[in-house]
């Protein structure tokens, strides 16, 4: 398969006299109903357009079908969250050449006359929240954003503004190279109540660095009413961190997570961590919501009731887990997650008693697992706390 992708703008393009030439010359084109407008006086008659829409599969059955060079008109740039990309994942071994044009976030940078040095993109279109959640957790000097009819100007304002990140101004650009196009720099309080043109991209420009700490103080966490030492306490919280490897993977599930303080350092000290919090105290959710909003921390996947009746098949394996409650029945809780283990999966608990510690190695001796990691810390009127770290033998 051949594809000949050209990237235009949201204007008439001004292709050259080759491709012009090429174009009269092929058969088979394909775009958006949006890209057909801008191009179908520059196609032959005998034309034949397949137009990208859902469902994709319909789109790929007629690549399939042809038996000459496809010429694919997309927006910007095809090869900066664009359609380029989009055909290698799905034909590796197909001829791809690709014509790029600038993509919207550059035309928004330009007409700013911003420094793009520093701009690092994100794309929420038609995905998650989690590469502009990562992003913001690292607090990135200019972040430019990908939008959708849903994570628009808007509702991006409104996520930034609930998770405290109002050190960041919005610039916003609308129907770039359009009939309508224009230009704003805006604060995220205005920008929350706008509605913006249906073509829109926006920049985030950082105007003042939000100072968190790194290890944050116990006193600083919302906790349980009545329960103040109820909580990972900072010192063993970071060490927690250090033994799950919080740096180097991706999923974490945290079991019993109370007031949720080693999800959020974990997801501080890794934005792009996934993060699976599972806890049975139903008060325990506004507070953890609470925490993540104090310190700026979105994208944890709460999940709420007693873990013992959880169906685990649903969510993601995890790398790491931290058992921060047990209920008592350790032993069982480690023949509960066994199904779902990865061969490298860590398992670590901060354990008070020492019966809790005996039920930890009697849970691993159940699944096969192996003490590889074990401290003792004390620090001012606390009781000592064992900290096990955990992975499955090796053969």
């Amino acid at each position: 398969m051949i594809f000949h992708i050209i990237g235009i703008g949201n204007k008439i393009p001004d292709f050259t006299t080759e491709q012009q030439q090429n174009m009269l010359d092929a058969h088979i084109f394909s775009g958006g109903k949006r890209h057909y407008e801008l191009v179908k006086d520059f196609l032959p008659k005998n034309h034949q357009w397949i137009t990208i829409q859902s469902p994709m599969s319909q789109v790929f059955e007629g690549y399939e079908k042809a038996t000459t060079p496809i010429i694919v008109f997309a927006s910007g740039n095809p090869l900066f969250y664009g359609f380029s990309n989009t055909l290698r994942k799905k034909y590796p071994d197909a001829e791809i050449i690709t014509t790029p044009y600038f993509s919207s976030i550059q035309l928004l940078a330009n007409a700013m006359n911003l420094n793009s040095n520093l701009l690092q993109t994100v794309s929420v279109h038609g995905r998650s929240w989690k590469a502009l959640d990562a992003t913001l957790i690292q607090q990135k000097e200019n972040i430019g954003v990908l939008t959708d009819v849903e994570k628009n100007p808007t509702t991006i304002a409104k996520r930034l503004l609930q998770y405290g990140y109002d050190n960041y101004i919005m610039l916003v650009g609308e129907d770039i190279e359009g009939e309508q196009e224009k230009f704003q720099e805006l604060s995220l309080q205005k920008a929350s109540t706008m509605k913006f043109h249906s073509l829109n991209c926006v920049i985030l420009k950082k105007i003042k660095h939000r100072h968190i700490d790194f290890g944050i103080k116990d006193i600083d966490f919302k906790g349980l009413s009545g329960r103040p030492k109820m909580i990972t306490k900072m010192p063993v919280r970071l060490t927690t961190l250090h033994y799950l490897n919080v740096l180097n993977v991706n999923i974490v599930w945290d079991i019993g997570f109370c007031t949720g303080s080693v999800s959020i350092e974990a997801k501080l000290k890794n934005g792009d961590l996934d993060i699976i919090a599972f806890e049975k105290r139903l008060e325990c959710k506004a507070i953890l919501e609470e925490n993540q909003k104090r310190y700026g921390v979105p994208g944890i996947q709460i999940v709420m009731g007693d873990f013992f009746e959880q169906d685990l098949t649903q969510f993601a394996k995890p790398e790491a887990i931290f058992i921060g409650g047990h209920g008592g029945r350790l032993e069982e809780l480690f023949l509960k997650i066994a199904p779902v283990l990865e061969p490298e999966t860590c398992i670590v608990i901060n354990a008070v008693k020492e019966s809790s510690v005996q039920a930890f190695k009697a849970g691993c001796n159940k699944i096969g697992y192996t003490i590889i990691e074990e401290s003792i810390l004390s620090f001012d009127e606390y009781n000592p706390i064992t900290l096990l770290k955990a992975v499955q033998n090796k053969e």
